[in-house]
């Protein structure tokens, strides 16, 4: 039951197609690619955040700094005014401890300072309660 092509070519009638009808094929594939285009989701250029609510949070306050320097003879300066001695520091810290906001204590020492005026100066600035000390410049000593 197969077409014999050349007898119809000989036949006076009208030519047999030889190819396929692809327009049910076109019409199937345009369904399934509108079917496809509806079924994806719309892709919103969006982001969902969490706002905070209420109001803003207050302004970060800069801490004062104090910088005490330590030269190699124990003279002790506070913000680079020279001190009489031990208890002229001892009364500055006082001061600095009752103030509301602490400023920072930054012990700077020298290379050649004896290690027991620099104890001496961080173990009374925590006596007295200051909670913000630290020794800078250590830089210096790493190898």
């Amino acid at each position: 039951m197969a077409i014999d092509f050349d007898e119809a070519l000989d036949a006076d009638g009208p030519e047999v197609a030889s190819s396929m009808n692809i327009t049910p094929l076109i019409d199937v594939l345009l369904v399934l690619l509108v079917m496809l285009i509806i079924t994806i989701p719309i892709q919103l250029h969006s982001m969902n955040m969490e706002l905070p609510i209420g109001l803003a949070p207050p302004p970060v306050v800069v801490p004062s700094v104090v910088k005490i320097d330590v030269d190699a003879v124990s003279r002790i300066t506070w913000n680079g005014e020279l001190l009489a001695d031990r208890a002229s520091l001892e009364q500055r810290l006082t001061q600095a401890a009752r103030q509301s906001e602490q400023p920072e204590i930054h012990v700077q020492p020298e290379r050649a300072t004896p290690y027991d005026t620099v104890a001496a100066i961080l173990a009374t600035s925590q006596r007295l309660g200051l909670q913000k000390i630290g020794v800078v410049g250590l830089e210096a000593y790493a190898r």
